[in-house]
């Protein structure tokens, strides 16, 4: 079945051959022509399975066919996204599908200027993709206005849960028309996310391309047990044995996204991090990076992951395993796209045996288990013993400290003792610290309160200083 057979027009068919498209995918072939009827849709799907296509295309061809003015600060779709990357990559999608069609699109998220967000929905927008919190923000400075509203799409819709967005979107849904279509995707759909979905959707139909919560079955799934002190050497082993086209690390905290990167560097191999304590531009330049092939390995948190859509992806390395199991399915899912294969390893410790377990459980499979390399023990000495040569001891893994410990206190300096009263060390040390509060300008007395330079404080400076 080709495109043009679901009903979609003549430029939006040009469009998809331009990009290389020729046959629709399962969530492609099964909504559009239910889009293009004005249904809402309630579509189940995990991530690589073409659904931003799926509600992209029907989506222009209605407005489209309205053939509606956009009036100044509204839009006429919106589209919800949970990350920045995520929405990014919607925006990027929908204008290559719509440059045959004469679409605005426009982004509107955070880490970027709320000036440029101002700026690009002042004249109106036919398509809007936005991360809900700065929507809010721009809509309450009287910069957008959602009462002309026609199509509504929540991407990702249980990362939203699993981030917080709840309230936000529930107050974003008090501002939309009653008179709308809204489609809402999801890659798990468990009773909390159904919910969410009522109230967002009026009699919707169900498409669902894969059974609820299943990996996808061109990943190949291991996982290796070892202790957390193990887990970089046994990273760094498997990358340099391993052919590797671009592979992702993921970890469940920022801070140990960071030291994933350090250590890596201190083995040898380039990495690049990107999580949400990155600004907007450093995750733009590591993903360009990554897409690019100049640094082939990203490490990445849940959060910032949303949106990674990068072809070529062989290798995804789960170095800490996620406490919440629905996170596995968006992880693994960053390989296998586009119809290609993957491969998905997996390292536990024994204080994330209970995350296999609920993952195992979850997706209804068993994990495979494989074995730590040959000569594993004495091959992670030697890098250990290179890696301090390079960069150091290594920092203390955080899940290594008990809970609720403190990390150890750094030595306090040491000084000389202060020389007793009449000495001759005595009146020097005086002398040197009544030669101190004078250069100081008077720092003592604005501690205390006063506002003014002390006496000499100027003149009491070296004059290069």
């Amino acid at each position: 079945m080709s495109f043009s057979h679901l009903g979609l027009a003549e430029p939006l068919v040009r469009a998809l051959e331009a990009k290389g498209y020729s046959e629709p995918t399962p969530i492609q072939r099964d909504s559009i022509p239910l889009l293009l009827e004005g249904k809402d849709l309630l579509g189940i799907a995990q991530t690589g399975t073409g659904k931003t296509a799926a509600f992209v295309l029907p989506s222009i061809q209605r407005l489209s066919e309205a053939n509606k003015r956009v009036l100044p600060t509204h839009c006429r779709m919106l589209v919800l996204a949970p990350t920045r990357e995520l929405a990014s990559q919607i925006a990027e999608s929908a204008r290559g599908y719509g440059q045959f069609s004469k679409m605005s699109v426009a982004t509107v998220f955070g880490g970027t200027s709320i000036a440029k967000n101002r700026n690009d929905v002042a004249r109106g927008v036919d398509i809007l993709v936005a991360t809900p919190g700065r929507l809010i923000d721009v809509i309450e400075q009287g910069f957008l206005n959602l009462s002309m509203l026609e199509i509504l799409v929540l991407d990702e819709a249980d990362q939203m849960l699993d981030l917080g967005f709840i309230h936000a979107l529930k107050k974003i849904v008090r501002m939309l028309p009653r008179k709308r279509q809204s489609l809402f995707f999801s890659a798990t759909m468990p009773p909390s996310i159904r919910q969410l979905a009522d109230q967002f959707l009026t009699d919707p139909a169900t498409v669902s391309v894969v059974p609820q919560a299943t990996t996808a079955e061109r990943v190949d799934q291991s996982v290796i047990f070892c202790n957390q002190s193990e887990k970089q050497a046994l990273l760094t082993i498997l990358l340099q044995e391993t052919k590797i086209d671009r592979a992702l690390v993921f970890t469940r905290t920022k801070h140990g996204a960071d030291r994933v990167v350090k250590l890596l560097a201190g083995n040898g191999i380039a990495s690049n991090a990107i999580h949400g304590n990155k600004s907007q531009p450093q995750r733009e330049r590591a993903l360009a990076a990554f897409k690019a092939g100049e640094v082939p390995i990203l490490v990445a948190t849940d959060i910032a992951a949303r949106g990674i859509d990068v072809s070529g992806v062989s290798h995804v390395f789960n170095f800490e395993l996620p406490n919440v199991p629905e996170q596995y399915v968006h992880r693994i899912g960053r390989t296998a796209r586009a119809g290609r294969s993957g491969e998905a390893i997996a390292f536990c410790a024994d204080d994330e045996r209970p995350y296999l377990k609920d993952i195992e459980k979850l997706t209804r499979q068993k994990v495979a288990q494989h074995e730590l390399p040959e000569d594993f023990l004495r091959r992670a000495e030697q890098l250990k013993s290179e890696r301090v040569k390079a960069i150091g001891a290594d920092p203390a893994p955080r899940e290594d400290r008990p809970r609720g410990a403190r990390p150890p206190a750094r030595p306090k300096a040491t000084h000389a003792p202060r020389p007793s009263a009449g000495s001759p060390q005595s009146r020097n040390y005086a002398n040197a610290s009544a030669g101190a509060a004078g250069g100081n300008g008077g720092g003592n007395r604005r501690r205390r309160g006063g506002r003014g330079r002390g006496a000499g404080g100027g003149a009491g400076a070296p004059a290069g200083r």
